[in-house]
């Protein structure tokens, strides 16, 4: 029974999976928010603070790491509530795509940066 709980979408499915399981999973919900908040800081501290780069590498690599930011939030929720639903349900832990794709966005920025300290 979903007890008002938010979203139903999730709370109406199965049974109540052990509490362990369900704070694990939020925990990784919350470790995702601040990797997302992490890389938001690094784009906007590296366009606002980095002027030893060439602009249009900083500007990329700050534009590239933004984005990641604001994936990570959004991933995030979309895979908690798999989770959760596959908790519920007694059925496998979905794949998380954003492992494959964080290390892509921080390597991008990373050469963007390395390009744009080279080529100043």
């Amino acid at each position: 029974m979903a007890d008002g709980r938010f979203p139903r979408s999730v709370y109406s499915r199965g049974t109540e999976p052990d509490a362990r399981f369900s704070l694990a999973n939020e925990r990784t919900f919350l470790a995702w928010i601040s990797a997302g908040l992490a890389l938001i800081s690094v784009g906007v501290g590296l366009e606002s603070l980095a002027s030893g780069l060439q602009p249009g590498f900083r500007t990329a690599a700050a534009v590239v790491l933004v984005i990641g930011g604001i994936t990570c939030p959004v991933q995030a929720w979309l895979r908690w509530t798999s989770v959760e639903a596959a908790l519920r349900e007694q059925q496998s832990l979905p794949f998380p795509p954003l492992v494959a794709v964080l290390p892509v966005v921080v390597v991008i920025a990373g050469v963007l940066v390395a390009l744009g300290l080279v080529v100043r």
